[in-house]
């Protein structure tokens, strides 16, 4: 899998995403490891807390519900798995700050039902598209146990963007195209402008 571009794995996902994470991030990820692996362990946790916030306000979309509830536990077994490899290697698990990418994409959702779902739900498209994209760009650059564990991380990582993808179309009353390329331009400033702080899903280092 390893050796298949995001394009050839996910067209769809490799599509839908703005723009690569720069290499810049890269380099800055392998330079603070500790950090990144914190910090993805605080992303699956917001992930099944984002799932099951959905599932308790949108109790009458019975697709919704399911597809959120298998989302929440798979999230659950990933903060499970990236904590076991944070203890393997005597990381502190400390608090961190949020990203500003999540913020940045959310005070853009409309304030009315059924928009206000719609938006919630292409958001999580991105930020699950974006996971996937930063597994797979990682992957060659890391130890053998890490390479192995981001992988295996990817399917499900790619029918989770499918997952809210379609969700979004099929709650809203009209073609979501207008927004998902709102919000592309928003992940790619995101993506590509400065970031005093690094994170799994910051953008530029402001010292590069």
């Amino acid at each position: 899998m390893s050796d298949q571009s995001l394009a050839e794995l996910f067209p769809e996902l490799d599509a839908f995403l703005p723009c690569a994470t720069p290499d810049e991030w890269i380099s800055e990820a392998l330079k603070n490891q500790d950090i990144m692996l914190v910090d993805h362990a605080n992303c699956e946790k917001k992930a099944a807390s984002t799932a099951l916030n959905l599932m308790y306000r949108y109790t009458e979309h019975f697709e919704l519900l399911n597809k959120m509830s298998r989302l929440a536990r798979e999230e659950l077994r990933h903060f499970e798995q990236v904590l076991a490899i944070i203890k393997k290697r005597d990381i502190p698990y400390k608090p961190l700050s949020a990203s500003r990418y999540a913020g940045a994409l959310r005070k853009h959702v409309r304030t009315w039902e059924p928009a206000r779902m719609v938006d919630t739900l292409i958001i999580g498209a991105y930020i699950e598209a974006r996971s996937c994209e930063r597994f797979h760009k990682l992957a060659p650059y890391l130890d053998e146990e890490l390479k192995k564990f981001y992988l295996s991380l990817l399917k499900s990582e790619g029918r989770h963007f499918k997952d809210y993808l379609t969700l979004a179309e099929s709650v809203s009353d009209e073609s979501i195209d207008e927004r998902v390329a709102f919000f592309a331009e928003v992940e790619r400033e995101a993506i590509e402008s400065a970031d005093e702080a690094f994170r799994f899903h910051s953008g530029v280092p402001a010292s590069a």
